[in-house]
């Protein structure tokens, strides 16, 4: 089934594509649904339908995987899932709507802290959580940490997202994983402190605050740094990617905060077999450097280079805590973001 027939059948509606996908099914195909957008994943699936021969209909969903699975129960049509940051992956896990997959290809593709220690899931690419800072406003020095954006020199210099968004809960998670309950509270408290707005926007939308002057330094994930860099359709994002430096937080310490987008086999897949050879063939080489150059991640996969816009930022220290050590804190970190009125 081709790609477009799927995305169509979801614009008229969840029946639509399910039956769509449903009377597709057979032993050489796959049924997907995706977070990870089509223009990325398209030249991905179908390179591993040229190789393998099982044809991937995919379904790219902007959000509700989750409900959506949780809805269908039993009856979801869905072999495997892609999506962005471990906390999507976490709640999947959560909510019981994962298998365990097991593959000597994706543990040795796959580094241990990406993946799930029973194989729920797998990561499949990385991106930092980073500082960036204006280039001529902030002195070296003054935000090479995350902990330094909560000091008061920070004070009203600091822009970022919602402090709810998956990223944030994200870091801070990581902040309880390496410091403490208490040390991620006075940190969430300390950096809604030095906000110079209200949490709003997307990643770039901060980056294109610290161009305007409305802060000097922002939370964000790497690749909008590469996605800015190269936006023909909006050029003026360009200038915004000038005017920071990227920072990786903490490389006297603990490494940066780094998340990863990821798959993981449905409780209920049809097609699992098919489903753990696509993860597999997403963890290998041909399809990591296909990411890499598609989206400006880091491949998962040791000895496959990034894009040569991301390795111009220079290697860095990477937080070496495992993501599912990391998962196990969300609620936690939801719970402090919630406390110090971040958003408000």
């Amino acid at each position: 089934m081709n790609f477009k027939v799927i995305f169509a059948a979801m614009i008229l509606g969840p029946a639509s594509g399910l039956t769509a996908m449903a009377t597709s099914a057979s032993a050489a195909e796959v049924n997907l649904y995706s977070y990870r957008q089509p223009f990325l994943m398209n030249p991905l699936l179908n390179a591993f339908t040229k190789e393998t021969g099982i044809k991937v209909n995919m379904v790219y969903l902007k959000k509700g995987m989750l409900e959506r699975l949780k809805a269908e129960g039993a009856n979801s049509p869905a072999d495997l899932i892609l999506t962005a940051d471990i906390g999507n992956l976490h709640n999947l896990v959560e909510a019981d709507l994962l298998q365990a997959a097991k593959s000597r290809m994706l543990e040795s593709n796959v580094p241990a802290r990406f993946r799930h220690p029973k194989g729920l899931w797998f990561g499949l690419t990385t991106r930092a959580r980073i500082i960036f800072a204006h280039k001529k406003r902030v002195k070296p020095g003054e935000a090479a940490t995350y902990e330094d954006l909560a000091q008061p020199h920070m004070k009203g210099r600091v822009c970022t997202r919602s402090g709810k968004h998956v990223y944030n809960v994200s870091l801070l998670a990581s902040i309880i994983a390496a410091k403490g309950e208490a040390a991620a509270e006075a940190w969430a408290r300390g950096l809604k402190a030095n906000l110079a707005r209200k949490p709003q926007g997307n990643d770039r939308a901060q980056v294109k605050a610290v161009y305007q002057g409305e802060c000097d330094v922002a939370l964000g994930n790497t690749y909008y740094m590469g996605k800015m860099m190269t936006n023909e359709k909006s050029p003026v994002q360009k200038k915004w990617a000038a005017a920071v430096n990227v920072i990786f937080p903490n490389q006297g310490g603990r490494g940066t905060h780094v998340n990863i987008s990821g798959a993981g086999v449905t409780k209920g897949a049809k097609n699992k077999a098919n489903a753990v050879k696509l993860i597999e063939f997403l963890s290998g080489g041909a399809a990591q450097k296909i990411y890499a150059e598609g989206n400006f991640e880091y491949p998962i996969k040791a000895g496959v280079k990034p894009h040569p816009i991301v390795a111009g930022w220079g290697k860095f220290k990477a937080d070496e805590t495992f993501l599912s050590k990391i998962a196990e804190h969300r609620t936690q970190a939801t719970r402090i973001m919630d406390k110090v009125r971040f958003n408000n």
